[in-house]
């Protein structure tokens, strides 16, 4: 009896310290680059090297709820965190907003972090509508989370071929509008390093232990 016991123990001891060695791994495991990506040719040292060429964030500039122009410049160096929305949309966009509340609540101090909202219908959401919108959520100051609003058809293009989401108008949607509840992870060199559904606690619970991972490479190269 005591042999089998210590047989279940050995074996039950081997079974927790695999899954401690994976559970490890998992957390440390980079983050992959999502989108297009090319090769280039470069010189170094006089040799030809090939490089991959990622899919970034094309330039961009909009207005946030405090009426301040936010351009890429703006987020160069820093690791935020993109989705698209509108303030009377009567679908996903509130379970999308109470998930990202808890992703702000978990980085709002991170100097090296933000939150770009954009709206899909800037036509109604104008800086005074994205304002109320968001103290009503509890968000006082655009520092960490901006709600951004801008030209309708450059915020399609950017969400389309940039951030590779739905953002589009749609009459035939409850609310006119149609897009996606992805929360975009985007690193510090404008590369989208996490697709999330922010509709769905545990897709954003891997988003909040995915975000770390890029803060913690500082400036360099993740």
């Amino acid at each position: 009896m005591v042999k089998h016991n210590l047989i279940i123990l050995i074996l039950f001891s081997s079974i927790l310290m695999v899954w401690n060695c994976t559970s490890k791994s998992e957390d440390t495991k980079p983050l992959p680059y999502l989108g297009h990506k090319q090769t280039a040719e470069k010189t170094v040292d006089g040799k030809t090297v090939t490089d991959t060429v990622y899919h970034t964030i094309a330039p961009f500039s909009f207005t946030d709820q405090d009426s301040a122009t936010i351009t890429n410049r703006d987020l160069n160096g820093k690791v935020y965190v993109a989705d698209f929305f509108f303030t009377s949309c009567p679908t996903i966009c509130p379970v999308m907003k109470t998930q990202m509340l808890r992703v702000y609540e978990k980085f709002k101090e991170h100097p090296d972090f933000q939150i770009l909202s954009h709206s899909i219908d800037p036509t109604h959401d104008t800086v005074a509508v994205l304002k109320e919108y968001s103290v009503r959520l509890g968000i006082e100051d655009a520092s960490t989370w901006h709600f951004l609003t801008g030209d309708q058809e450059k915020i399609f293009e950017i969400g389309q071929t940039s951030y590779l989401a739905t953002a589009m108008e749609d009459k035939n949607e409850p609310g006119g509008f149609l897009h996606s509840g992805a929360f975009i992870l985007i690193d510090r060199q404008g590369h989208i390093r996490g697709v999330y559904d922010g509709t769905k606690e545990d897709q954003v619970d891997q988003l909040i232990k995915d975000i770390p991972k890029l803060l913690d490479n500082g400036k360099k190269k993740s």
